[in-house]
């Protein structure tokens, strides 16, 4: 079903797209370095592409398919990236939505996936996407759980409307049964409170290390009235854990020193209400063993086996990918 919505913001091209016809001699200018090919018949400024994180430089792919298609349907990672949602690296895999008379195919970097009815398109600023909900859904059944989860928080933190009730009854009313069962994993842990894609991942990461489920976004007073919110808190065992994006201390949001001093004084004042706090970044999460050992140092012990699949997929996913860090939209 398509839905017109004026609300809805369309992620931005990262940079200039241009088309093979509006420029002189492209092939040549490639050869030259001052041009890079994109997809067929569309290029960008080769500078500026160098200077993209991965994941702009996919959301640059999604636009240059929808230049040259401008009717396509995006879907799964590509519909995530216009969302604004998690997108790992640069999938360079563009994923488009065709009628159950096509044929699912792939080619020139796209992925053509067959669908009936039973998805939400919306409508905004020319292009046509899944919906919130069915990005979602289809993340959490055809891609890795880590990833299934971050989209199903962002999809709640972005829509109050939509529910972890309402996801899993549209994941159990789809007509096809595939990825049905696996994707009620990252489902049924959805919430609005995650605030980044890093601690929905570190969530994921931590549930498959076999450590005790934490409380999220908890908000702590300090003696003099100052309010600090932990992304993570067990209570039990009075530690906190911070997701800190590396991207933090990259020197594009101050001078990292500051920073790093602004952060001790936060752990100072949070120290009075809890025994001990753990810091970690994508690095450790990614690497998966630097983030166990962090969780030990703060006295956690697991409580369950470890998910040793779960945990070698994620590893890989988030290594092939390269991904350190990612944009967050609203």
């Amino acid at each position: 079903m398509f839905t017109s919505s004026s609300l809805l913001e369309v992620a931005p091209c990262p940079l200039p797209l241009l088309r093979a016809r509006s420029i002189a001699h492209p092939e040549r200018d490639v050869a030259r370095g001052t041009l890079i090919r994109v997809r067929r018949s569309v290029y960008a400024p080769a500078e500026r592409w160098r200077d993209l994180a991965p994941w702009d430089r996919y959301l640059a792919r999604v636009h240059a398919v929808r230049l040259t298609h401008p009717d396509t349907v995006f879907s799964h990672e590509s519909a995530a990236a216009l969302l604004g949602g998690p997108v790992i690296g640069d999938p360079q895999v563009v994923h488009v939505l065709v009628g159950t008379a096509d044929t699912s195919r792939f080619g020139g970097g796209v992925r053509t996936h067959r669908s009936g009815t039973d998805r939400d398109i919306l409508v905004a600023d020319g292009f046509a996407i899944t919906s919130l909900a069915d990005t979602a859904i289809d993340l959490a059944r055809y891609r890795h759980s880590s990833l299934g989860l971050a989209m199903g928080d962002f999809a709640l933190r972005s829509d109050a409307a939509l529910s972890q009730e309402e996801l899993l009854g549209r994941n159990a009313e789809r007509l096809s049964g595939r990825g049905r069962g696996s994707a009620r994993w990252a489902l049924s842990r959805a919430t609005p409170v995650a605030e980044t894609v890093l601690e929905s991942i570190s969530r994921a990461v931590i549930e498959w290390l076999g450590f005790p489920e934490p409380d999220l976004q908890v908000v702590f007073r300090s003696a003099s009235g100052v309010e600090d919110r932990a992304d993570f808190h067990w209570p039990a065992l009075g530690v906190i854990g911070e997701a800190d994006g590396d991207v933090k201390y990259d020197g594009r949001y101050g001078n990292p020193v500051d920073i790093f001093r602004r952060q001790g004084h936060r752990d100072q004042r949070l120290l009075e209400s809890v025994a001990a706090t753990a810091h970690w970044g994508w690095v450790d999460v990614a690497a998966v063993a630097p983030l166990r050992a962090t969780l030990r140092s703060v006295g956690l012990r697991p409580i369950a086996p470890e998910n040793t699949a779960e945990l070698v997929a994620v590893r890989r996913l988030l290594f092939r990918e390269n991904a350190t860090g990612r944009r967050e939209h609203g």
